[in-house]
């Protein structure tokens, strides 16, 4: 098992290399700062001292070079705009868009499961179509359409949640939380629902297509057969297997939505990292840009190396092909 984590850490740090160049090329020929910071009066002169103080006039390779070496550092420059630490501005406004992941997928997993394995076990009853024509509504419902419904219904209709903003915060050290403060979470549910509309259904469905493939196996068979209860052969035989499955969607689509949660963010006035990364395209920030970019391929590649670790304490297999 040693071998394995060390074999899939050095492949994260080369996807992590591999995707700063792209990252750093990538940015580099979209569009020019100097252009977004000089006033439209600036001569030439005043717009080529902005562009030797931000180490523009520099050749690529020696900017990337600079940049390797503060990055190692966390030091991805200061804001173009307001001279912020970009990797300060960055983590200030991580806890909103963490917390936000977290609970929707926490509700993903502990609504979806559940329904999955039901429409597993009786895929013919009324319910379990129901279920299923349920998921296949959050798959085809944009989340942007769904916040909205939620707004009018729960927050101009009957009034029970606030429309937008973040509410009250806990502080935990250098860390604010809205999840520990009541008013703060009634401000969070909403768009956590939201992005959970879609991530239920695909976790629904993943569980089901797992559930219907481990009935018929032997070990199903086997225990049944030798008289095990069935919430025993549910809880233990067939919950561990399925989870497999439900590990690899349910970290990739948590990462996803920790990184590309921009729409609902945006919708919900929430504070998060999105709201930042889109006000700093607008405006060309790129320091910005990039730490945002260089921290979510970071977190990305982290969270595949924590699902392939857990894939060796779920399934022995894993452990035994490393072998």
């Amino acid at each position: 098992m040693l071998s394995t984590i060390i074999r899939r850490l050095l492949q994260t740090l080369v996807v992590v290399l591999v995707m700063s160049a792209l990252v750093f090329a990538g940015l580099y020929v979209i569009g020019d700062p100097v252009l977004m910071l000089a006033s439209p009066e600036a001569t030439a002169a005043e717009r080529e001292a902005i562009r030797q103080a931000l180490g523009l006039n520099l050749p690529l390779w020696h900017q990337y070079a600079i940049f390797l070496g503060k990055a190692i550092h966390l030091d991805f420059g200061h804001s173009f705009l307001n001279g912020e630490p970009a990797m300060q501005l960055i983590l200030e406004r991580m806890p909103a868009t963490l917390e936000l992941a977290t609970l929707a997928m926490f509700i993903s997993v502990v609504v979806g499961v559940p329904l999955g394995v039901y429409a597993g076990l009786k895929p013919r009853s009324a319910s379990a179509r129901g279920i299923m024509t349920g998921s296949l509504l959050g798959f085809s419902l944009p989340n942007f359409w769904v916040g909205l419904m939620f707004i009018m219904l729960f927050a101009v209709m009957l009034g029970w949640l606030p429309a937008g903003g973040r509410g009250p915060v806990e502080s935990f050290g250098p860390i604010q939380l809205s999840v520990f403060n009541w008013e703060g979470f009634k401000s969070l549910l909403l768009p956590a629902c939201t992005i959970a509309t879609s991530k239920c259904a695909l976790i629904i469905r993943v569980t089901r297509a797992a559930t219907r493939e481990c009935l018929p196996q032997d070990y199903i068979k086997f225990a049944r057969a030798k008289g095990v209860r069935e919430k025993r052969i549910l809880g233990v035989h067939l919950l561990k297997n399925i989870m497999i499955p439900i590990v690899t969607i349910g970290g990739l689509e948590y990462g996803q939505v920790f990184a590309f949660a921009v729409v609902t963010e945006t919708i919900f006035s929430w504070p998060g990292m999105g709201k930042l990364l889109i006000d700093s395209i607008i405006t060309l920030d790129r320091p910005v840009v990039v730490a945002y970019l260089m921290l979510t391929v970071v977190f990305l590649a982290t969270l595949n190396l924590v699902v392939d670790v857990a894939y060796t304490i779920l399934d022995p297999r894993v452990r035994l092909e490393a072998a």
